[in-house]
C-alpha cells in the first residue's frame, strides 16, 4: 500500500520554527515530485513548495518565500519542510503529496493524512 505519513506539526509561537517530515512507505520517493500543501480553516488548499526527483525546487506560495525550505533525503525515503519565522497566518493543516512527472506539471496521486501547525502566542 502506498502511504505518506507527515509528522512534526504542533504549536509554536510567532517567529518560531518547525520542521515537518513526510515519510513514504510502500514505495520509494526518489522518482517522484513531492509537494507540501496546506489548508487553513475556511480556506481552500494551497500549494506551498515542491521538490522534483532531481532536487529542483518550485515555490507555489509567495508568502513563504525566504522562510520555508524543502529538502529530500532519498536514503531515508523522506522529504522535509523547514519552516522558519512562522506567522499566525501559517496556521493550517499541512499535507505532503507525491506526484509525477515533475513539480510544474505534477498529478499528485498519493497524499498523507496531514499534520496540524498552529502559530499562536
Amino acid at each position: 500500500q502506498l502511504q505518506l505519513v507527515e509528522s512534526g506539526g504542533g504549536l509554536v509561537q510567532p517567529g518560531g520554527s518547525l520542521r515537518l517530515s513526510c515519510a513514504a512507505s510502500g514505495f520509494t520517493l526518489d522518482v517522484y515530485a513531492i509537494a507540501w500543501f496546506r489548508q487553513a480553516p475556511g480556506k481552500e488548499r494551497e500549494g506551498v513548495l515542491c521538490i522534483s526527483s532531481s532536487g529542483g525546487r518550485t515555490n507555489y506560495a509567495d508568502s513563504v518565500k525566504g522562510r520555508f525550505t524543502i529538502s529530500r533525503d532519498n536514503a531515508k525515503n523522506t522529504v522535509y519542510l523547514q519552516m522558519n519565522s512562522l506567522k499566525p497566518e501559517d496556521t493550517a493543516v499541512y499535507y505532503c503529496a507525491a506526484g509525477l512527472p515533475y513539480c510544474s506539471a505534477a498529478s499528485f496521486k498519493v497524499w498523507g493524512q496531514g499534520t496540524q501547525v498552529t502559530v499562536s502566542s
